[in-house]
Formats: structure tokens, sequence, C-alpha cells
């Protein structure tokens, strides 16, 4: 497993090693031996599971806030999409900005994202799959999202002129400075 740092405190590239014939390829995704001694410890609970019909549909920005805040590792299973994740701990050094990584079927790599960070993903072919591990229970109460498109923060989606794909959540989140953070510089990656 490659493991990569990026520029955001505790979000991770983790390219897991694949094993290939004729008959296609076998990885591990996951392990948590060797994820403890990269020092990346999660308790993982829940696995979600989506595909988006349309390339261009927009997926977040979204967050679940204490006390069931989520760390998730992303990954994606058909297709390609573009992973974002934005620091929404306030106080951080990095505090609203973003990183985003091509996860493709072909290229194999996952987004670790820790709790306190904004997720979000643009599909960039039709019917991609997205799977990610979540560390704490989906909570309809700390539910969150914060627009996708807010040019304060400023991702670049790679759409061009195309329009976004979004669900009705999505299209009327609230711009990034009119959410007070949940989360704080200092807690827990």
């Amino acid at each position: 497993m490659q493991i990569e740092k990026t520029v955001l405190d505790g979000v991770f590239v983790l390219t897991p090693a694949r094993h290939g014939d004729a008959r296609g390829f076998f990885s591990e995704s996951w392990n948590a031996r060797r994820m403890e001694e990269a020092g990346l410890v999660y308790d993982f609970v829940q696995d979600n599971h989506s595909v988006s019909a349309q390339a261009g549909t927009v997926r977040g920005l979204h967050y679940q806030s204490p006390p069931h805040a989520q760390a998730k590792l992303v990954r994606c299973g058909r297709g390609a999409l573009y992973d974002v994740a934005v620091d929404f701990r306030a106080g951080s050094a990095t505090y609203g900005q973003w990183v985003g990584v091509e996860l493709s079927q072909d290229n194999g790599r996952q987004l670790m994202i820790p709790a306190g960070f904004l997720h979000g993903f643009v599909t960039r072919v039709p019917d991609t799959e997205i799977i990610y591990k979540c560390t704490d229970y989906y909570a309809p109460d700390c539910d969150g999202a914060v627009r996708w498109d807010d040019p304060d923060i400023g991702i670049d989606w790679g759409l061009g002129a195309r329009p976004a794909v979004l669900s009705d959540k999505d299209a009327a989140a609230p711009l990034f400075a009119d959410v007070p953070s949940p989360f704080h510089a200092g807690d827990a990656p």
C-alpha cells in the first residue's frame, strides 16, 4: 500500500497494490494492521455505495457534525470521479483550503478524509460507482452541507461549461461563510 500525504493535515491518498493476471486483478483495499503501522487508526462501522448515472454529477460538499462526525475512506469501484476534501476545522492553518484527487477503477486510488472536513465529488463518466467506509453511522440530525460552487472555496470541478447534475439539497446548500463550523483545529484528525 502506497500512502501519500496531501497539503491538508490528516488527508491521505492510499494506493493499494494490485495483483493481476488474465482474469483481472486482486487488491486489498483496507488492512487495519497495515494502516495502524502507518499511523492511520480508524474504526469503520458503515460502508456506503452509490452510483451516479450521468457524468458531471456533483455530490457534496457534505459533513456530519459531532457527536456523529465521520472520517471516510473513499474509492471508485467503476468509472472515474474527482474527489474533494475541504478543511472545515475552525482555527486550522488550512481552514477553507481544499485538495482534489482523481479516483478511478483504473488507478485504484483512495482518499482518506478525517472528520472535520467537507467531502464532495464530481463524476467524470456515466455510471460511476463510489464506495466509502465511515467511522460513524449516518445521523440525519447531524447531516450538513456547504455549497459545492462557493467562490470563497474556489474548487475547480473540471466541468467547463457543462452544468452540474445536483440534488435539491446540494443546489440549496448555504455558502461556506454562512455555516459555523462544528469542528476546531486540534480536534483529532
